[in-house]
């Protein structure tokens, strides 16, 4: 489009300072003769072009006039800024976006300034806990040490020393950082160590110290293909153990909330049971999920499933029951409390006080199903 190559003439010329016809058709990849078109019609537009004839000559902003012509759109402008604004807390961001909104063109620097403003990020769940996906106390250093390429040594462990201080076991590891992954709100390090390539959570990094040697980079290093060769690795590890079981078929939107792709159903048993298989890191970590479904699940298979599913039911039997004996059984159909923990649908205010949560019907309860708990895929990264 003529509006883009006039764009791109202006900063070339910008970057350029003198340049001539035949240099701006090279540039752009066209000809000379729409070169000097596209010049000159940047001069009947007003913007202060000359051109110098002779030796040595060639086309020129007037003075050396500079543009702050960015060559954002408006809308490019609102979603960078939607981007970065979340995140002005950081000094270097806020420098930045300030160097930013004076780049861009007037007209479009209140829009840029709002979308700053416009989007909140909570970091409260409702329960008013703290989420833990993120990027941990060290995330600063850890990107700042893969721009400049240093390496660093970390101090790890493989749990998050929040949840289970007790085995939070530290590992000392020199790396050669190479990238940072989001996934799904998890920031993790991608680095060269000398087990080969791996990646680090950031939550479960403790200490960052920089050696001052450079880090050394693959040759033809790509951070996408690395990454999805580390994660199908953490997907099999996720996947090395299998439950058969059977569930109700009010508990299957849960489970699937819960497990996922590794949840795979099957057929429907005479009673209004769904079959179900379930993969998961590890047996324990499954049957301790499966468990809090109570009657609504019941494990077929494997054998030590189905055993430590009944040895949980005799631990909480004999926490639980009071003097020894354990309460009539509660048909799921007839429980007090509907499978899941609800939430409000929203926060609104109205008239300066918080709308009451409504208790949800027996039926069909209005707020949306979430599980209370969830498989943490960083643990067994």
């Amino acid at each position: 489009m003529k509006a883009d190559r006039l764009m791109a003439t202006l900063l070339f010329l910008q970057a350029r300072g003198r340049v001539t016809v035949r240099e701006v058709a090279a540039e752009l990849e066209v000809s000379e003769r729409t070169a000097r078109r596209d010049l000159e019609s940047l001069t009947v537009a007003g913007v202060p072009v000359y051109s110098q004839r002779g030796r040595g000559g060639g086309w020129s902003l007037v003075g050396g006039a500079r543009t702050d012509l960015t060559g954002f759109t408006q809308r490019e402008i609102g979603a960078l800024f939607l981007a970065a604004g979340p995140l002005s807390a950081a000094p270097e961001l806020r420098t930045a976006l300030r160097k930013l909104v004076q780049a861009v063109p007037a007209p479009m620097r209140l829009h840029a300034e709002a979308a700053a403003k416009a989007l909140v990020v909570d970091g409260l769940d409702w329960s008013r806990a703290a989420v833990r996906a993120g990027g941990g106390p060290h995330h600063h250093a850890l990107e700042q040490a893969v721009l400049d390429r240093v390496r660093i040594t970390l101090g790890y462990t493989e749990v998050d020393p929040d949840v289970d201080a007790a085995d939070a076991s530290v590992r000392e590891w020199t790396v050669d950082p190479l990238g940072l992954v989001c996934k799904a709100g998890c920031w993790y390090l991608v680095a060269a160590t000398e087990e080969g390539l791996r990646s680090f959570r950031h939550t479960r990094v403790t200490s960052v110290a920089v050696t001052g040697e450079p880090a050394r980079r693959p040759e033809g290093f790509d951070l996408a293909a690395a990454w999805q060769a580390l994660a199908a690795d953490l997907e099999r590890r996720m996947r090395t153990a299998t439950v058969r079981a059977v569930a109700d078929r009010a508990a299957l939107p849960v489970l699937r909330e819960l497990l996922g792709e590794r949840l795979r159903t099957g057929s429907e048993l005479p009673d209004g049971r769904m079959r179900f298989e379930a993969d998961g890191p590890s047996l324990d970590l499954l049957t301790t999920q499966l468990a809090g479904f109570g009657a609504r699940v019941e494990v077929l298979g494997p054998p030590e499933a189905r055993a430590r599913m009944a040895r949980l039911g005799h631990e909480l039997t004999a926490v639980h029951a009071e003097s020894g004996r354990p309460e009539a059984h509660v048909p799921p159909s007839e429980s007090h409390f509907p499978l899941g923990t609800y939430y409000p649908e929203d926060a609104s205010v109205v008239h300066g006080t918080a709308r009451k949560s409504v208790r949800p019907s027996r039926r069909r309860p209005r707020q949306r199903l979430s599980p209370t708990n969830s498989l943490d895929e960083g643990a067994v990264s």
